[in-house]
């Protein structure tokens, strides 16, 4: 495995608890997980799907598929508890469920009034189109509440306008 191909996916660090998840996926496995199947752990916690995964390894659409099915599933179903992998995404909905997921936060200081911020759901699809263009789709849910201490009218209306 080169080293360009050991560091893709590396992104997921930012946003999931690896080494808990790791350490409790090799507890169900008996023994560490290999790099390949922590590789392929991230991509899937990234948002890739097994197809993208391989395209981006170098690797066989077929011989990541098989290789997910037979490792990093069966040790996510055991972890948690589940039955079975009706899609992939089911991985990283069940992991975060699970609480292996990390929220990054920000705060928003606005007239005096800092408003914390949470980032709830993310997704990054990044495409190569033809003619060599690159496409790159954020989709990000943002949380927030007003401090108790404060009250609306403390805002401006531009500090509460609904960017929809």
């Amino acid at each position: 495995m080169t080293t360009r191909n050991f560091q893709q996916f590396d992104q997921a660090k930012e946003f999931w608890d690896l080494e808990r998840l790791y350490a409790d996926l090799a507890t169900v496995k008996g023994r560490p997980l290999t790099l390949a199947e922590r590789q392929h752990l991230r991509g899937l916690l990234c948002g890739y799907s097994p197809v993208e995964i391989a395209e981006k390894l170098y690797k066989s659409m077929r011989g990541v598929e098989s290789e997910l099915c037979s490792t990093v599933y069966q040790y996510v179903k055991g972890l948690l508890d589940k039955e079975e992998v009706n899609n992939w995404r089911n991985i990283s909905q069940w992991l975060e469920q699970a609480g292996y997921k990390t929220k990054p936060s920000f705060s928003f200081s606005q007239s005096g009034v800092t408003i914390p911020i949470e980032i709830s759901q993310s997704s990054i699809k990044i495409t190569n189109n033809k003619a060599n263009r690159i496409t790159i789709q954020i989709s990000v849910l943002l949380i927030t509440s007003l401090p108790s201490d404060s009250s609306e009218d403390n805002l401006s209306d531009d500090d509460l306008a609904d960017t929809d």
